[in-house]
């Protein structure tokens, strides 16, 4: 395994414990937060289901069935999709609520467990044990996953059309590389992912390598002081995509790390998560998502 650690050597107020036992394979998602946190904050945000709907499904996929975790109005739709990459922990607790806060603003959000395939993420008690997991998910498959979602929720009041993607830390890597695949995206919102790193020959592609084939507009959202991605990285990877003619726009917020916007982490910076999430929520407005 290549060590992808590497292009995560700061994960904003989660530890490293020694390699835990391999879980088995998830049929559920997780109840609570990741078992690698040193500790919740108090600041968790927790957002009810007052005028929305939300719960659990099982997503068919090409070699049968991913936990999966859907929110959205109530109503007839079809409301503007969302698909919300989650980080290296799986659909926890955090990754619904921000489901559930994107119904809130009208959109049917849709959160799959990408790597459920190769491992239990709830049970995963340590970075080492973690990074194998993910490290058996290829990009090919992880794209039709996602692809996969957008079908689901356009088959349940999500529009087809209007269709975004956002994703945190290594979600948010994955938001940039699948923004070069499915050309039916409006907008695309990249909160801390990496852009270079180790490849394989399952996950052969980063950012970097696609940033000049972007099918919509992607803002990226990332911290100074986060010390796993340099923001010259970033830069790189926006222009190589400007020169292409692509629309990309990076935001660095000074006061903040990686993990700026999980509130269930010492890393979180309420000021700074809030200003993501309004210049989230005007990008895909501008971009008709």
């Amino acid at each position: 395994m290549n060590d992808f650690s590497e292009t995560l050597p700061e994960i904003g107020g989660l530890t490293r414990f020694p390699l835990a036992r391999r879980g088995m394979v998830m049929t559920s998602l997780m109840t609570g937060l990741t078992l690698a946190t040193t500790r919740v904050e108090a600041q968790v945000v927790t957002t009810d289901t007052q005028g929305i709907e939300a719960g659990e499904f099982k997503l068919k996929v090409s070699d049968g069935e991913l936990p999966a975790y859907y929110a959205r109005p109530t109503g007839p739709g079809p409301f503007p999709t969302v698909l919300v990459i989650e980080e290296i922990f799986g659909v926890h607790d955090y990754i619904k609520d921000t489901c559930r806060r994107f119904a809130k603003l009208g959109y049917m959000a849709v959160a799959t467990e990408l790597y459920a395939r190769n491992g239990d993420l709830s049970k995963a008690s340590g970075m080492e044990q973690i990074l194998q997991i993910i490290s058996k998910a290829p990009t090919a498959t992880t794209f039709t996953d996602l692809d996969a979602s957008a079908a689901w929720a356009a088959a349940n009041k999500g529009s087809a059309d209007r269709l975004a993607v956002t994703g945190f830390c290594r979600g948010g890597r994955l938001t940039w590389l699948y923004s070069s695949h499915n050309p039916k995206l409006k907008a695309a919102v990249a909160w801390y992912g990496p852009v270079v790193g180790p490849t394989t020959d399952i996950q052969p592609i980063g950012p970097m390598d696609i940033a000049d084939k972007l099918n919509c507009p992607l803002l990226g959202l990332y911290g100074a002081k986060d010390t796993g991605i340099k923001v010259e990285d970033v830069e790189r990877a926006a222009a190589k995509a400007k020169a292409a003619g692509k629309t990309v726009e990076i935001v660095v917020f000074p006061n903040s790390g990686h993990g700026f916007h999980a509130d269930y982490r010492p890393s979180y910076v309420a000021a700074d998560a809030a200003d993501g999430w309004a210049r989230m929520q005007a990008w895909f407005k501008k971009y008709g998502a």
